[in-house]
């Protein structure tokens, strides 16, 4: 039943991205135009979910600013995550995310031109991906991080510890920063191989904002291990741990 509900759904997936990409590729070719990409991006989401019979629950304890800059940070157990943040947050945002994306014909040509790409294991490519993260937040766009850094952690709900970058960012732009919990993705689509899906309701948690005025480069350690304490607290509260 797995791998039937996985076909269904990867059909599902690849059909709607098909038919919206021409009109995303439009959108891609001028700055200006960015956000309507953006937007498909988000209808792409929010058509597959139903399709794929999966219920939506987010609980919002704060509502983000469509019109202000934050900095997005959420667990990340599984690939399901860069699709789920597109369909519950409304802001106009950049993800950063692993260079490798943009080997994956077409979604990563649209990954390129929409988002921020990091090598993290060349230090070059970490400072310029902040270098343009910063540029965006200035601009008034949110920005959206995995701060484990990936899919690090073997064990989840247990979270990998996080890294530096999202919060040094936070804190030189002074834009707030959004714990978000991601709850059941990894039961929905593990990381694991074969790739397999199943069937369960998709529950997040958009957190009260981390306030960054005021705090310089000293506090960074500080606001990473709050942010941290959010999101591993609703994961531990969920899950019985």
């Amino acid at each position: 039943m797995k791998l039937l509900y996985t076909i269904w759904c990867v059909f599902w997936l690849m059909l709607i991205f098909l038919l919206l990409f021409p009109l995303m590729f439009i959108c891609l070719q001028r700055e200006a135009w960015k956000p309507y990409a953006h937007w498909l991006n988000r209808l792409w989401g929010k058509l597959f979910f139903p399709l794929a019979g999966i219920k939506i629950e987010v609980e919002y304890q704060f509502r983000p600013d469509p019109a202000q800059a934050y900095v997005f940070c959420a667990n990340h157990f599984s690939y399901l995550d860069i699709a789920v943040m597109g369909v519950i947050l409304e802001n106009y945002f950049a993800f950063v995310g692993k260079h490798g994306v943009k080997n994956i014909p077409l979604f990563g040509y649209m990954f390129q031109k929409l988002h921020i790409q990091v090598n993290r294991e060349n230090s070059q490519s970490r400072v310029g991906s902040l270098s343009r993260a910063l540029k965006t937040l200035a601009k008034g766009r949110s920005i959206v991080i995995y701060p484990e850094g990936g899919i690090k952690t073997k064990k989840p709900p247990q979270m990998h510890s996080f890294v530096d970058g999202a919060f040094k960012m936070a804190i030189q732009q002074q834009v707030p920063v959004v714990p978000v919990t991601l709850l059941t993705n990894y039961k929905i689509l593990p990381d694991e191989t074969p790739i397999r899906l199943s069937r369960y309701p998709m529950k997040a948690i958009v957190h009260e904002p981390l306030v960054t005025v005021g705090l310089g480069q000293e506090d960074v350690m500080t606001l990473k291990n709050n942010c941290f304490e959010v999101i591993d607290r609703a994961l531990r509260g969920a899950h019985k741990l």
